[in-house]
Order: structure tokens, then sequence, then C-alpha cells
């Protein structure tokens, strides 16, 4: 394995400050496209033989890039979204060093690990390291809306490999993820009646009233003890103040640890459905990750990762998160899949975001060893 004088900690800092400049949330497509084209860049700079794939359903492209047989060996799979908005690094979180943390939108989540996988890679090739497997970095535009353009993109790739590599942040206390709990996005609307809402409210039904009712009854099914949360994450509704509102709409996100708590969460949002005041309710289920089980495949990764950060000398636990990541979707096919592989840090999807670039070099080595010692 490499020594640690082959990772420097302020070259690796420096490629994630130039990808955390280029703002990228889902939707701003010339965003995204930007961070692939920096990307492809990097993989043709390596030798790697670069894919590039067109944008489905209004999304980004995705970049591929193989060195080695496209098949039998070990994909690294990383996003390029983020949830800031543009104008974030202007207004709420400038990219700043302050100490150990370094600051911006997706340094933690997921652009840092995006660049450990690259400076990884990068490292064994100067030191003339072969890695014993065939390596391919795959690099997605739309796994913070749940990935509806790339899921069958990386469920197909991932099923050509052995293992899948994920480098979405570390744990808050250090450890990776081994697997991770059900995600399902849920779309409510209330249908309500209009009327004006000065001269004759009483004979309109609030629609916007109606869905204030649900959220309340909705958050409070959050059971954190068994893990299984119920977050409503947008609201939107009505038109003009003076109109009793006829639509309101709400996204709900929901987590599960199990399949059968799964069920449980579907059949209570499911129950929320038909008519109460005059108001009819309108319950959609949308995107699901699914569950990703600790399975004997995940955890014999998980051991041979482990025996090579006890020669490092840096945390190792694991545990399987309530967060989703595209991991869900390569863990769920049986393949052996270790998440969480990336930077140290807080804040995520917050305007407190940062990384820690204490965590950079030791977990850089940890990829390079994972990319050099697997067979």
């Amino acid at each position: 394995m490499l020594s640690e004088t082959a990772f420097d900690t302020d070259r690796i800092a420096s490629g994630i400050i130039r990808w955390a400049e280029i703002e990228s949330p889902t939707h701003h497509i010339d965003g995204v496209n930007r961070m692939m084209d920096l990307a492809e860049a990097d993989m043709r700079a390596l030798g790697g033989a670069v894919e590039r794939l067109p944008g489905l359903n209004a999304f980004g492209d995705a970049v591929v890039a193989r060195f080695g047989a496209a098949e039998g060996g070990i994909l690294v799979l990383s996003h390029l979204d983020t949830v800031h908005e543009i104008g974030t690094i202007a207004e709420n979180l400038p990219i700043r060093e302050e100490g150990d943390r370094l600051y911006g939108p997706g340094v933690l989540d997921m652009k840092g690990g995006a660049r450990l996988g690259i400076e990884a890679f990068a490292a064994l090739r100067e030191a003339g390291i072969a890695p014993r497997l065939p390596v391919t970095f795959m690099f997605t535009p739309d796994e913070e809306v749940g990935t509806p353009s790339s899921r069958a993109r990386i469920e197909a790739e991932a099923m050509r490999h052995r293992y899948v590599l994920v480098a979405e942040p570390l744990r808050p206390w250090g450890g990776v993820v081994t697997g991770r709990h059900a995600v399902q996005r849920f779309h409510v609307r209330t249908h309500g009646k209009a009327s004006h809402a000065g001269l004759s409210k009483a004979d309109g039904r609030s629609a916007i009233a109606k869905m204030a009712d649900l959220v309340g009854r909705i958050e409070a099914l959050n059971d954190y003890e068994r893990e299984t949360t119920y977050a409503v994450g947008t609201l939107h509704g009505g038109t003009f103040v003076n109109v009793v509102a006829t639509l309101c709409e709400a996204e709900i996100l929901c987590v599960a640890p199990s399949d059968a708590v799964l069920a449980e969460v579907q059949a209570n949002m499911a129950a929320l459905a038909g008519e109460e005041d005059g108001v009819r309710i309108e319950v959609v289920p949308g995107l699901l990750r699914p569950v990703a089980p600790q399975h004997e495949a995940t955890m014999a990764l998980y051991a041979h990762a482990r025996a090579l950060a006890d020669e490092i000398g840096i945390e190792f636990g694991h545990c399987r998160s309530p967060g989703g990541s595209d991991g869900n979707f390569t863990g769920t096919l049986g393949i052996a899949t270790l998440d969480g592989l990336g930077v140290g840090g807080a804040g995520a999807h917050t305007h407190d975001e940062h990384l820690l670039k204490s965590s950079l070099a030791p977990r850089c080595r940890l990829l390079a060893g994972l990319l050099e010692t697997l067979s």
C-alpha cells in the first residue's frame, strides 16, 4: 500500500475547491455539465477510455471512464450534483478555509469524495502501481433528487463489476456504510373549493388549511427510536391572497429501516388519501430507494477495507445508514458495496457544509489501497 507521503492534503483540497467553485444544483443542467466537463478531462488525463452519456429526462450528462476491461472489476460511483442553489457561494456559503475546515457547497456531499477517488487513482498511476482489477469511474447528475435518470444506467454498470465503492461522506463519527435504509418520496395534493376570501370565505374549502392539518399529522408519525422518519420538505399552494386556495402540494421524504417498516410507511401515507371537510386529498408514491441489506459480499468487502484502515491507523466502524445514496441500488442487487468512503465533515445540505482537511490524505490513502488490492 502507498505510504503517507504519496498524498498531499493541499493538492487534494485545491482540487475540491476547483470543483466546488462550479455551482451545480441538480436542475441546473449547465452547471452539472460543467462538472462533467471537469470529470471527463481528469479521466482522459489519466488515460481512461471515456464515454459521455447524454442527459435523459431534462437532467445533465453522465460520464463513464474505464481503465481496463469493462467487466469483473471495481466501479467507483460518484454524483456531481448538489442541493445548493445558484448564488449560494456569494450569499450564504462562501468557499473558505478556517483551520481544519474547508467550507463550500458540495465539498462534503459529495464533490470531496468524488475528488478522493480521482486522487487515489492518480497516486497509484504516479507510483507505477496497476490495480489487480479493472477500474471504472461513473459520475452521475441527479442523485440529490432520487436518481430518476441514472438509476438504470447505474444498475446496468454495477452488474458488470465485483465491487462498488461509493465516496459519499463519512458518518459523523467516522464510520462507513455497509447498508442503507429505504427512502421513498410521496407527493400529496389537496384540492379545495374557491371562493372570495373576503366576501364569502365560508363558501370555500381551503386546500392550504387542509394541507396544514396534514403536515402536522404526517410529522407526528416520526418514530426516531425505530429509525423511521417522515419529513415534509416542500410546500406550495394558492394563487391570490384574496382567493380561498383550491390547490396545495407537498413533497414528503420517508425513511424506513426494513421492507416491513417501509410497508407500514406506505400504508400510513396511502391512508391519508380521500376526502375530508370538502377537500379531496391525493397521495402519489414517488421515487423509491430500496433497502440495501448488509449482505455477505458487502461485509467481506468491509473486512478487507478494515484491514487496510487498521494499517493506516484510522477509525473504521460501520453502520446501516438512514440516508439514501446510489449505493442503495447496487447493494440491493447483491453486489459488494462499500459506501460512505468519502471525506469527513459535517453540515451536508446546509449553509454550514464543510469537510475536515485532516481527513483527506488518510481517506484518499484508504481508497488507493482498495483500488490496488481488491481482487
